[in-house]
């Protein structure tokens, strides 16, 4: 099977990404070192249509990164609702900020710099929906914070939960990232509270709902 051509006729057969969310991928992959950690079409057309279905009020990103995943979930956000999202890494702070601030969906994004896990509890909000795509080592960690921010019959989604397929490999038994991704896989599958589902889509994407 030739991976980059079915790549391409899915994305063929995917609605097209706005032109907006468009130039800032391109603009993500030509001035920042990590391109590729920004969302990207399919997936950020899987977050919108995932956004539409849930019709959350209010949303919690860990992970801003160049804001490419808050701005296709604002897309799907009804006129009420808003979406925080918490980026660790203040030197991304001018680039995301920009390209959130000069969106047609910015009014209803708050872009923060600071550490979720100390920042997002002191917001004092229950959430309908949160999306992990922050520090891998500390996946579980978010995923605890997430279970006490976010209502019964809500959605946590967490993204690289595949990553790269280091998760079967034993060459990467002693990387950290690998490691933290690994525990959040085991404790998601293991947890009474939740139930959850693994899509192979990128780089693996958990869908995990609160019971």
């Amino acid at each position: 099977m030739n991976e980059e051509k079915l790549e391409k006729y899915i994305l063929g057969h995917t609605t097209p990404e706005p032109d907006y969310l468009y130039r800032l991928y391109r603009a993500t992959n030509i001035h920042t070192i990590h391109g590729r950690m920004a969302s990207g079409h399919l997936q950020g057309r899987l977050l919108k249509m995932l956004v539409t279905m849930i019709r959350p009020r209010l949303i919690l990103e860990v992970g801003t990164f160049s804001g490419y995943s808050a701005l296709a979930m604002a897309e799907g956000l009804d006129d009420d609702g808003r979406l925080y999202t918490f980026e660790v890494n203040d030197e991304m702070e001018d680039f995301a900020r920009q390209w959130i601030d000069g969106s047609p969906y910015g009014s209803k994004i708050t872009f923060k710099i600071g550490d979720a896990l100390t920042e997002a509890p002191r917001l004092w909000l229950t959430f309908d929906m949160v999306f992990i795509d922050g520090d891998k080592r500390h996946y579980a960690d978010y995923y605890e914070m997430a279970l006490t921010m976010v209502r019964r019959g809500g959605f946590i989604v967490a993204d690289n939960t595949l990553w790269d397929g280091h998760v079967t490999d034993p060459a990467y038994d002693n990387d950290m990232q690998t490691c933290g991704i690994r525990h959040f896989n085991d404790l998601v599958a293991a947890d009474p509270r939740t139930e959850q589902l693994i899509l192979p889509l990128r780089d693996g994407l958990t869908l995990i709902r609160v019971i």
